[in-house]
């Protein structure tokens, strides 16, 4: 996966394009890239908004600035043509613009307890039973599957880190995920008294036979 700091990232986008989506009076998003996306459904945006000018028969129409659309939390300069934004003080609107898309959720002090795909989470709840939790499978995801993770990151005064996480073929990242908690539980009952076959728990037995090892 990808990783997309937005403390460290610059978002550049055309200034023309950036005016007609704001004139347009259409939903529009500013993606990862700079380019703009209209009515954005899956695409991962830094900005999601619609303006709606104000009509009054006493006066015309107002422009409105682009750092007023944007709002106070987005941060931009204007040069030849282009904006830069820095977004990364509009985490929290992010998070919220992207969260339905996201795979997971790494944005609080308590860290990942769930996934948002029903065929990945069933994997995690298996695999807890076998202590492997849902950071390692996390990092195997980061690893080994394409995709993004959307976040603020910093390492100075002291670390602190916020993120989202968006695979883009969750079908692959089932296999991989799979296969390796298969591998890793089955390292366990070879091993690990604890987890061998005859000293399982029901739940424990459940997730054996979900991962095809009883």
């Amino acid at each position: 996966m990808t990783k997309f700091n937005l403390l460290k990232e610059i978002i550049i986008v055309d200034k023309n394009e950036l005016l007609s989506a704001i004139n347009s009076q259409k939903e529009f998003g500013i993606k990862l890239d700079g380019s703009i996306t209209y009515e954005p459904q899956n695409e991962i945006v830094i900005y999601k908004g619609k303006h709606t000018p104000k009509i009054s028969a006493l006066a015309p129409p107002k422009p409105i600035s682009i750092q007023e659309m944007l709002g106070e939390n987005y941060r931009i300069a204007e040069s030849e043509g282009k904006i830069g934004i820095k977004a990364a003080n509009a985490f929290r609107e992010i998070v919220k613009f992207n969260y339905d898309n996201a795979l997971y959720d790494d944005t609080t002090n308590e860290g990942v307890h769930e996934f948002a795909d029903k065929k990945l989470e069933e994997i995690g709840w298996h695999a807890d039973e076998f202590e492997i939790k849902y950071r390692e499978l996390i990092d195997v995801l980061e690893e080994k599957c394409e995709g993004t993770l959307l976040c603020i990151e910093q390492e100075e005064p002291s670390y602190q880190f916020s993120g989202i996480g968006f695979v883009d073929d969750r079908d692959a990242a089932y296999t991989i995920l799979y296969e390796y908690a298969q591998e890793k539980i089955k390292e366990k009952m070879a091993s690990d008294p604890l987890f061998a076959p005859d000293n399982l728990s029901e739940d424990e037995e459940e997730a054996a036979h979900y991962f095809n090892l009883l």
